[in-house]
């Protein structure tokens, strides 16, 4: 994690983020310190329990959704996966086009996306029509390079795409600088680096719309709204990302 990695992942990115670099060098001690405080602090969570899988509406599906991913994706913040994104995400398609939408959630806690690279069930996966990657958190405070970050979302891309043909939905990298339960400069730190892992999604879109779709979401900032963490989205707090993300896919 971030308080783990500092200069020695400096020489494997692009030079063009050297303030970047040099800042978080010069903050080290601290940003160490405060990182280890979060750890030993934060509440922990657990993945959701239930069905990670249902259906809104009657017969074969029109629409079957697809979210894989780390903690959002395993439903974290939530009791049951049907209180979180792909359920919740299904339920308003469902409610504004009236058609049976299909949902499943698949996702691996902790994970960067190289773990869920190596981990990520294939065989087990729905057909789906709709795929949503929740990713960028756990890159973020493990400072994956950016070089690196990008051939791991190739390589998914491409373990993909003999099931799912359709583009990935690239979720937003969320805006760790806005994450309360990170304190100052830490929260700063992270959330620059989120926002560097964030413009390689946005790239690649751009670069390869056949392949990627980059999905902006709207922010959980309301502390209402998140679990006892702080941390991570509550019930409404999945539900404010499922009204934006549904917006945009209609």
């Amino acid at each position: 994690m971030l308080w783990q990695e500092t200069a020695s992942t400096c020489s494997r990115d692009q030079p063009m983020h050297l303030p970047f670099w040099l800042t978080t060098a010069g903050l080290s001690p601290l940003l160490i310190y405060q990182g280890r405080n979060v750890r030993r602090n934060i509440v922990r969570l657990p993945e959701a329990g239930g069905d990670p899988s249902g259906q809104y509406g009657e017969g074969t599906p029109d629409r079957r959704v697809l979210v894989i991913g780390e903690s959002t994706a395993a439903g974290v913040g939530v009791q049951r996966h049907d209180q979180g994104l792909a359920s919740q995400l299904a339920r308003l398609l469902h409610e504004r086009s009236g058609e049976t939408v299909a949902w499943h959630t698949c996702g691996i806690n902790g994970a960067t996306l190289a773990e869920l690279v190596d981990n990520l069930p294939l065989e087990t996966l729905p057909q789906a029509d709709v795929v949503l990657l929740s990713m960028g958190v756990n890159d973020t405070t493990g400072f994956t390079p950016r070089s690196r970050f990008r051939r791991q979302l190739l390589a998914l891309r491409e373990t993909l795409k003999p099931r799912y043909p359709v583009p990935v939905q690239l979720l937003s990298v969320p805006p760790m600088h806005l994450f309360t339960a990170l304190p100052s400069p830490l929260r700063q730190v992270v959330g620059w680096r989120a926002r560097q892992l964030d413009n390689v999604y946005r790239v690649l879109a751009r670069k390869r719309p056949e392949d990627f779709t980059y999905l902006p979401y709207e922010t959980v900032t309301d502390t209402s709204l998140l679990a006892e963490d702080g941390y991570h989205p509550g019930e409404a707090g999945y539900r404010l990302m499922a009204e934006s993300i549904a917006s945009q896919l209609a």
